[in-house]
């Protein structure tokens, strides 16, 4: 079987296992997706969606903003191929050696630091984080101080530190974000939300 025919059955499995939901038109192909890339059914009970997460995304990348990554896995996972004809430029921080001396100036996190260095190119952009919980944290505070204005946080971090308790407090902001309940997520899920976004831009599903 083709990549493509393999994909078109998997979404096809998906959507006969998944039954009924109350996912909208637009939610379901990221859930989904979600989905096909990690097996896990979980995300159709955990995932949750700010009222103006799609509009801010998709109004993002038609406008070409930027996508920030926190991990160099999040980056890649980011197919390139979508995202052709949006002249968006996706950024990763983390590996930036001025990061790791600001970091270790401040006595914190890599990727605390580089959502700091990432405030100018986030404006109007997307934030993706799908392993690091300081740096949700972090934005989190710059973004209620009005210290930064992402269009949208997509915010999936992984782990048993924090993971659970960032995403909740990202929640209980009114900024746009797409998030879940839990410890689950994870820069290859993470990753999979902006390819998803990509293909409802361009009209696909």
């Amino acid at each position: 079987m083709k990549p493509s025919d393999i994909e078109t059955l998997s979404f096809k499995i998906i959507d006969k296992e998944a039954g009924e939901h109350n996912f909208s038109q637009k939610e379901w192909p990221i859930v989904r997706r979600m989905i096909h890339t990690s097996a896990d059914f979980d995300y159709m009970k955990t995932v949750r969606f700010h009222p103006l997460a799609i509009e801010a995304a998709i109004n993002a990348m038609q406008h070409g903003k930027t996508i920030i990554t926190d991990t160099k896995m999040a980056m890649s996972g980011i197919s390139k191929k979508k995202l052709e004809g949006f002249n968006v430029k996706i950024k990763c921080l983390i590996s930036d050696t001025e990061i790791g001396k600001k970091a270790a100036e401040k006595k914190t996190t890599r990727a605390h630091a580089a959502v700091d260095a990432a405030v100018l190119d986030m404006e109007g952009g997307i934030y993706v984080i799908g392993n690091a919980p300081t740096a949700l944290l972090h934005l989190i505070e710059l973004v209620e101080t009005g210290k930064a204005a992402p269009a949208l946080i997509i915010g999936l971090p992984v782990g048993f530190v924090n993971a659970a308790e960032s995403k909740a407090a990202l929640i209980k902001t009114d900024y746009p974000y797409i998030t879940n309940i839990g410890r689950k997520g994870g820069s290859n899920i993470a990753a999979s939300v902006i390819n998803a976004f990509a293909n409802i831009a361009k009209g696909e599903h």
